[in-house]
Formats: structure tokens, C-alpha cells, sequence
């Protein structure tokens, strides 16, 4: 009898261990590798009042240093993770809200569809015979760049029916295959089955602008494709002035959008389409105003108001809920998850609409992120990116610009 109580004791016994690991890794994976603290800011993450550095002592302690590692600990006694810190001045920004139009041209030409031909063999299609999918990016066709539907359809008719070389992208690698025209039996001309795109345009809104640096912020995501969903590979861009003329109200299963029409007036160029938003330099700086960009550690759950542009009159504040907020989530533009809670905004555009990407987050007086996407099914609710992220990716395309 005895036996069988230390036995069970014991399993007992490991079974909480397990458990106590398994918690610790999920705690750990909750915590960035590294966070931005300002010169006399002590690291405190507010969504997580258990966990607190361990004390420091001598020298250390009375005087924080530029970047160190500091150990989060529950409780202030269990370590859990130990952390990079780096200390800097907060950034200022002027914020926007405002909506502007972009318009894109692909570093490349983007495979957006198939079409079967029919020849005295039948039916076929070269172009998913040569294994190319929806998004591929075609680069080069025989040695000429395939910028647009123009240069593809050159690159066919130079080959005559000889098998074409392309080098095409997919997930950002580069691969090569062998297309093989077929005649249209109808229209008596070669062709590949392919449909491509080469530009691309929308509405979004402004999140901010770094007038020291001349440097832009918007979106909070990238630009995709409308057919594939993919990302588009940038060759030029630029970001026009946009008048809103009307909103289409989000309802469940269906989001809304605002309608807008483009100024000619050129704003700025885009240097970049990231996962993160898109960015570039602007030729004048817009009115705005001027808050510091809260570290994503500060960022709490609670009340908060987003700036947002849904008619002529131009930006207006609305309340709104920030439901959560992840330190460390797996997605680059889905840190906080926001809810519309300001009637006037519910009743006018049902909650989040497409085209207000980037409306800047404010909490406390900071800007601490930018609406991001709508929920499908809840329109009320959405998702958001940390301004701290996207400020940073701003100003490393100062440092890329400095350092040519």
C-alpha cells in the first residue's frame, strides 16, 4: 500500500512539474527579445503586472545604462526571461489620419489568372503546363524584363512558338521555367494562357509623418493583390491627396469602404511595401498634430480614441475600446485587437471600414498604434499594429538614405 502511494505521489509530483514547464514556455514566448526605454523609464509592462525586473545593485542600479539585459522575473522572484533594453529619447511624430491614394507599379508582372486556349490540338494552357501559379511574378521572359502585360505579350510574339525561358519569383525565390506557346486556332496568334498585372491602386489612411526626417508612415500592412492576396514587389510608387465622397456601411460578412476620388497633386513617393505598412518620403509636410510614439510595453487595455477621415470635414477623434494587446505576436500588424465603441462612427460606417488602415491609435496622449484590419464577422472589431513598429521601420529608410 505503500508503494502504490509513492507511486502515485510521484506521478502526482511530475505531472505538476510538466505543467509548471509547460506554463513557463508559454509565458516566455509571450515576452519580446528586446524592448525601447526611454533615458529614466523603468521596464514595466502594464498588461502584465505580475512580471517585474529582478533588482540590480552597485553602480548598475544607480545609473541605467544606454542598452543592457535585464531579467523579467514573476512576481519579482521566479526568473522567466532575461531581455535586451536599449534607452533612447521617445520619437516624435505629427499624426495624421488623413486619408491619400496610392498608386503602385510591380517589380515585375504579377500572375493573376489562367486562361485555357483552344487549338487544332484542343484545349491548353502553357502557362500552368510550365507549373507557374496565381501570384508568381513573372521578371524576364528571354532576357526582357516583364514589366507589364505589354512586355509579356512582346516576349510571345518574338518567340514565334519557340519555347520561352522565364525567370519568375515565388515567396520571394527566384525559379526558372520553360513556357511553350500554343496558337490560337480561333484568333490564329500565340499565346500563354496568362493573365498578369503590373500597378496598382487604393485608398488608405496617413498615421504619421516624422517631420525632422521628412519620413511617412501608413496603411499598417502591406499592399497585396486583389485577386491572389499576395504582396506586391515595389518598383515605383507615390501617394496622392484623396477626397472622401462617400462611406459603404460594414455589416456582418461584409466590410464597408470608404469611397474616395485621387488629386493629381503628387504628396510623396513610397520606398517601401511591407508587411508592416507602407512608407516613403514626403515632398510637404501635412498638419498634424505632434505627440511622442508610446513604447509597445505601455501600450494598455482600456479606453483609447482613433483619428480617422470618413467625410469632407476631414479627421475626427472616436472613442474606442483596446481589447488586448500582445507583446509578442506571431503576426506583424495584428499587436492589438480594437473595438469601435463611439456611436457617431457605429451608426455612420458600421465600425471599420476598408480604407481606414492606418488610422492612428491614441492612448494617455501617445500614439501607440494604427487600425489595421476589420473583422469579417464583427466590423466593430479590428485589429492593430504597434506605432513603435512602424515608426521604426520609418526611420531605417532614413538611415538606408543617409548611408548612400
Amino acid at each position: 500500500m505503500q508503494i502504490k502511494k509513492a507511486i502515485q505521489f510521484a506521478k502526482r509530483t511530475a505531472a505538476v512539474g510538466v505543467a509548471g514547464c509547460l506554463a513557463m514556455l508559454f509565458l516566455q514566448s509571450q515576452i519580446p527579445d528586446s524592448f525601447m526605454l526611454e533615458p529614466q523609464q523603468q521596464l514595466e509592462l502594464v498588461n502584465m503586472p505580475y512580471l517585474s525586473p529582478l533588482k540590480q545593485s552597485g553602480a548598475k542600479a544607480a545609473q541605467a545604462a544606454k542598452e543592457e539585459s535585464q531579467t523579467l522575473a514573476l512576481f519579482g522572484m521566479i526568473p522567466v526571461k532575461t531581455v535586451h533594453t536599449v534607452r533612447q529619447q521617445a520619437e516624435k511624430v505629427a499624426v495624421c489620419g488623413t486619408p491619400f491614394g496610392i498608386k503602385m507599379f510591380a517589380d515585375g508582372a504579377m500572375v493573376v489568372g489562367f486562361s485555357d486556349i483552344y487549338t487544332q490540338q484542343g484545349w491548353r494552357n502553357p502557362g500552368k503546363e510550365a507549373g507557374l501559379r496565381m501570384g508568381d511574378v513573372l521578371v524576364e521572359m528571354d532576357g526582357i524584363p516583364a514589366t507589364g502585360n505589354a512586355q509579356v505579350q512582346q516576349a510571345v510574339e518574338q518567340a514565334k512558338g519557340n519555347p520561352i525561358e522565364v525567370l519568375y519569383t515565388r515567396n520571394g525565390e527566384q525559379s526558372k521555367t520553360d513556357i511553350q506557346p500554343v496558337k490560337d486556332a480561333e484568333k490564329d496568334i500565340w499565346r500563354i494562357g496568362v493573365w498578369v498585372r503590373d500597378s496598382s491602386a487604393g485608398i488608405g489612411t496617413l498615421t504619421f509623418v516624422h517631420q525632422q526626417q521628412g519620413v511617412y508612415g501608413g496603411l499598417g500592412h502591406s499592399i497585396s493583390d486583389s485577386d491572389t492576396g499576395e504582396q506586391i514587389g515595389l518598383l515605383s510608387g507615390e501617394i496622392v491627396p484623396v477626397e472622401i465622397t462617400g462611406v459603404k456601411k460594414g455589416s456582418v460578412g461584409t466590410p464597408g469602404e470608404l469611397r474616395g476620388s485621387f488629386s493629381g497633386q503628387i504628396m510623396g513617393d513610397i520606398q517601401l511595401n511591407g508587411a508592416n505598412g507602407v512608407y516613403g518620403f514626403m515632398g510637404t509636410s501635412p498638419a498634424g498634430m505632434v505627440l511622442s510614439v508610446a513604447n509597445k510595453q505601455q501600450v494598455r487595455k482600456g479606453k483609447a480614441v482613433i483619428l480617422t477621415t470618413i467625410d469632407e470635414t476631414g479627421p475626427h477623434a472616436y472613442e474606442v475600446e483596446i481589447e488586448q494587446a500582445k507583446l509578442a505576436g506571431r503576426q506583424p500588424n495584428r499587436d492589438l485587437l480594437v473595438k469601435i465603441t463611439d456611436k457617431t462612427l457605429l451608426e455612420k460606417t458600421g465600425g471599420i471600414v476598408q480604407g481606414m488602415s492606418g488610422s492612428p491609435i491614441i492612448q494617455d496622449g501617445k500614439l501607440v498604434g494604427a487600425v489595421t484590419h476589420v473583422l469579417v464577422n464583427d466590423p466593430t472589431r479590428g485589429f492593430g499594429i504597434f506605432a513603435e513598429n512602424m515608426v521604426s521601420t520609418a526611420l531605417s529608410l532614413t538611415e538606408k538614405k543617409n548611408a548612400a
